[in-house]
């Protein structure tokens, strides 16, 4: 901004309304422009937070709205806790958690440390492996149903080449054994991406020093990487795999787009059995309890991670 349009501001600006800005220091100044945004923010996460609290000790419905509302505890809760169909989907939900990340931090490590290795080409490989995680779930998920298909579909003829088992004798998204793996196949191919590039950060904030100074040593490659560079680039690892496992407890839209949360019930998770009672059923009070559970539950894991990550930091 240039000064004259500056001089010209502090002229519009009105005599009384100037004395007060004058007389504010820099921390009310400060607040003065934060605020706003701080406000908005509560505002549309607070807000809508507290009002699901609220929803979930009722029995409203959200397509009869004209229903006397009844507050009715902690049946809800109740309910939800001894619902065989929630605890299969947390089920599902944990099955996909766990192999996920296990695959996502295996490969993505493996990646980083291969990427971390200068050698010819290595900028022109790193961009190529960073994109899939450059694509929407929607575009990802319709692709992959097409590689999915058992008739015309080029994964089945990939597994067929390495097996020799017929390419139509069986169906990633259509069979039960199947399916859940087959969201774990596009959510690692996705998303190892970014536990790669956390994971190459962490090896490239390992001094040289350091390696120089074991070799001085005597000490052996192995002996390296099991010392010096896991134990550093663990925090990076605890990161990613807090970062994913988040993102990866709430999965809804590339499940959506590949099974649906079928066959059956087998691949639906929590968030989808949580679209369901809301939007479908319509047992709004019921799927707020839900939803608040699985809240609690995120954030209560996400903390004890947190600190155990402060733990590992402060080593």
């Amino acid at each position: 901004m240039s000064d004259g349009t500056v001089d010209r501001l502090a002229r519009a600006t009105p005599t009384r309304v100037a004395r007060k800005v004058k007389g504010l220091s820099d921390r009310a100044i400060a607040w003065l422009f934060v605020g706003p945004t701080i406000f908005l923010l509560l505002a549309i996460n607070i807000f809508p937070l507290i009002w699901t609290i609220n929803l979930s000790f009722t029995n409203f419905k959200a397509n009869r709205p004209n229903r006397a509302v009844e507050y009715i505890g902690l049946r809800n809760y109740e309910r939800i806790l001894s619902d065989s169909d929630i605890w299969l989907s947390m089920q599902a939900t944990a099955h996909f958690l766990f192999w996920t990340l296990f695959f996502q931090v295996l490969i993505g490590f493996a990646l980083a440390w291969l990427i971390n290795k200068k050698f010819r080409g290595n900028d022109m490989w790193t961009t190529i492996i960073v994109l899939p995680m450059m694509l929407s779930p929607a575009v990802v998920g319709n692709f992959w149903t097409f590689l999915y298909q058992p008739q015309i579909g080029l994964f089945n003829y990939i597994v067929a080449f390495f097996t020799g088992a017929d390419p139509s004798s069986f169906d990633m998204l259509g069979s039960v054994d199947l399916a859940p793996w087959a969201i774990v196949i596009v959510d690692t191919w996705m998303w190892t991406p970014f536990v790669m590039l956390i994971c190459l950060a962490g090896l490239r904030s390992i001094p040289d020093y350091i390696y120089e100074a074991a070799e001085v040593d005597r000490a052996s490659k192995l002996r390296q990487f099991f010392t010096i560079t896991i134990p550093m680039v663990l925090p990076f690892l605890m990161l990613a795999v807090l970062f994913r496992g988040i993102e990866n407890f709430k999965m809804f839209d590339l499940v959506v787009q590949l099974t649906g949360g079928g066959p059956g019930s087998v691949t639906e998770m929590s968030s989808i059995n949580l679209k369901r009672e809301a939007f479908e059923k319509w047992r709004t009070g019921y799927s707020s309890a839900f939803a608040i559970i699985l809240f609690v539950t995120v954030f209560g894991l996400a903390s004890i991670y947190v600190k155990a990550l402060n733990k590992v930091k402060e080593r």
